[in-house]
Parts: C-alpha cells; sequence; structure tokens
C-alpha cells in the first residue's frame, strides 16, 4: 500500500551530501556548521533548487536532537509587514539557545515579499540579538532585499539543477517507488522542471498515482504542458501561411492541455529557437513574444494576442520566400 506523504518532503535531503547541484555552496556552508560559527546567510535563486532544504540541514546539523527548540522558520510572503519582525521574530531571539550551540537560527523563506518598513525592523534586530542569534534569509531575487541586510550577510547565489543532477533524482525515486520511466519521460521532465527539485517531485507523484508506468504523453498531460514538436507544428504551418491550421491547431492544444496563454507563450519563445529560419528573423520573432507575454499580464485577451503573434509568423515566412 502506498503511503500518502508528499514526495517533496518524503525525498527532502536531510544530508549535506543528499543536496544536489549546489556543491560549492554546501561545501562552505558545511564547513561553517563544522566550526559552528554561522555568519548571517542570505540565500538567493530560483524556487525548488534547495535553499530551505539547506536550511533544515544546517539546524540539525547544528543543534541534533533539539533542533525544532532552536529553529523558527517563518514565510515573509505569508505576514510581509513589521509586525513579524517587531513580535514573533524578536520574541525567538531574545531567549538563549538550548545545547551547546551559543546561538539559534531564524529561518526568513522568500524575505524579497517584506516590505521596506519590515526589512528595514529586520536589519535593527539583525544588529541586536547577534549575539544569540543567526538569520538565515531565503529570496528569489535578491535585488528585492535592501543593501543594509546584503551587506550584513554572506550571499549565496543557487541555481537551476541541471540535467545530470534531476536524472539522478528521477532515478531514486523510480527505484524507491517501483516506477518505470524510461528515456523519453526522463528528458520530458527534465524539460517540463526546468531544474525544479519540487516541480519534478510534484509531477511524478501525480503520474505515478495513476499508473507506475509513466510515458512521455503521460508526463505532459499531467503537467498541462503541450509537447515541443506540437508547438513547433503550430508555428511551421504558420511560417507556411497556412494560419487558420496554425490558429486552430493553437485552439484545440490549449483545450486539451488546460492550458492558459502565458504558458503557451513561454513554450513558443523556446521553439522559435528550432525553427528553420535566419537568427534575424528568430530575434524579431521573440521579441514579439516579450510584447505579447507584457500584452497578457496587463489583462489583454489571451487568444486574441496570441491570434496576433501567429499572424507574425506568418508575415515573417512571407518575407522569407524568394521574391518576396
Amino acid at each position: 500500500m502506498q503511503d500518502n506523504a508528499l514526495w517533496t518532503e518524503k525525498y527532502r535531503p536531510s544530508d549535506f551530501s543528499e543536496i544536489k547541484g549546489q556543491k560549492e555552496i554546501v561545501k562552505r556552508v558545511k564547513a561553517f556548521v563544522e566550526q559552528q560559527n554561522l555568519p548571517h546567510l542570505l540565500f538567493a535563486g530560483p524556487a525548488g533548487v534547495g535553499k530551505t532544504s539547506l536550511a533544515l540541514v544546517i539546524a540539525k546539523k547544528l543543534f541534533k536532537d533539539v533542533w525544532r527548540q532552536n529553529f523558527l522558520e517563518l514565510n515573509a510572503s505569508d505576514e510581509r509587514g513589521i509586525d513579524i519582525i517587531r513580535n514573533k521574530v524578536k520574541d525567538f531571539a531574545r531567549t538563549r539557545a538550548i545545547g551547546n550551540v551559543p546561538f539559534k537560527i531564524i529561518y526568513l523563506d522568500e524575505c524579497d515579499a517584506l516590505t521596506r518598513e519590515a526589512q528595514q525592523a529586520l536589519r535593527r534586530t539583525m544588529e541586536n540579538y547577534t549575539q544569540n542569534c543567526r538569520f538565515v534569509l531565503s529570496a528569489n531575487y535578491s535585488s528585492k532585499i535592501i543593501e543594509p541586510i546584503q551587506s550584513r550577510c554572506v550571499v549565496f547565489r543557487f541555481r537551476q539543477l541541471d540535467k545530470k543532477d534531476i536524472i539522478e533524482i528521477i532515478d531514486k525515486i523510480a527505484k524507491d517507488e517501483k516506477l518505470k520511466i524510461d528515456e523519453k519521460s526522463k528528458e520530458a521532465l527534465y524539460e517540463i522542471s526546468e531544474g525544479d527539485c519540487r516541480r519534478l517531485e510534484n509531477i511524478l507523484q501525480s503520474c505515478a498515482a495513476i499508473s507506475s508506468h509513466i510515458t512521455e504523453d503521460f508526463v505532459h498531460s499531467m503537467a498541462s504542458v503541450a509537447k515541443p514538436k506540437e508547438i513547433r507544428e503550430v508555428l511551421e504551418l504558420a511560417l507556411s501561411n497556412k494560419f487558420i491550421e496554425s490558429r486552430n491547431m493553437l485552439l484545440s492544444l490549449m483545450l486539451n492541455y488546460g492550458l492558459a496563454g502565458i504558458d503557451i507563450i513561454k513554450q513558443i519563445q523556446k521553439e522559435i529557437l528550432e525553427l528553420n529560419v535566419d537568427n534575424k528573423s528568430k530575434m524579431l520573432l521573440i521579441e514579439k513574444c516579450g510584447e505579447i507575454e507584457f500584452r497578457m499580464t496587463e489583462g489583454s485577451d489571451e487568444f486574441v494576442q496570441l491570434e496576433a503573434l501567429l499572424s507574425q509568423f506568418a508575415l515573417a515566412g512571407i518575407s522569407l520566400r524568394p521574391g518576396a
């Protein structure tokens, strides 16, 4: 009988050696932990690459059995205001650590969501409670963190996991969960996850709930992503001046996969690079993608904008013909 634990938690690393793709960061953080001499840390990088996992491993290795009492995890995107810093953080920072380590750890996830006032309050708290508290901050965009906080932290920039690391994670989960995953499916999982381990594990768990044999088609349908070759076919029809066929195929893809316009735009932008057109045309079409994506985020009708984009492909196709 399958357990019903979330795989993102079940397969969360519990040791430095289990954290994938951030070799240099792990090596330096591990040295801090071994010396029990931890500065304030700022982890910056995209979602699902191991920022929270590394913070938890630091706490577990430093405090052993009493790590829960010495570790406060807060998500700044839940409570963005100054009160979270004045109340929860200060209350925790005031008391001494339990055990041999002379400081506690406060982990602030998504702290780029904190308001500037809250960040100013955090800066003062970091100064006042340095004796018995260390801060580990996590952000998707370090540029949204005020400079005084950045200068008080050692900044580590996390990157997306590369293909080798993603394949290793897939193989481990496949072995533990007794899943059958072929090479094409692994390729699809890597493409769709875009180096985000959390997304990868969620897609795999969704697929495994229905079947232990995971195919490429299955991965695409569960992730609500069209196959790259289908997107390319839409673009090639438009370039061949078959605008109506291209439009109809795009509409059916959106309906079949339940895709939003913003998802399709990102896939189109990737596939432009694979098209058999000159580099100048590719650049112009990518520029159009950027313009259409901006209009969509501003609230324009998705399908009208996608039709406008396909018309640009059709015009590009006409201009590429001999004698045009």
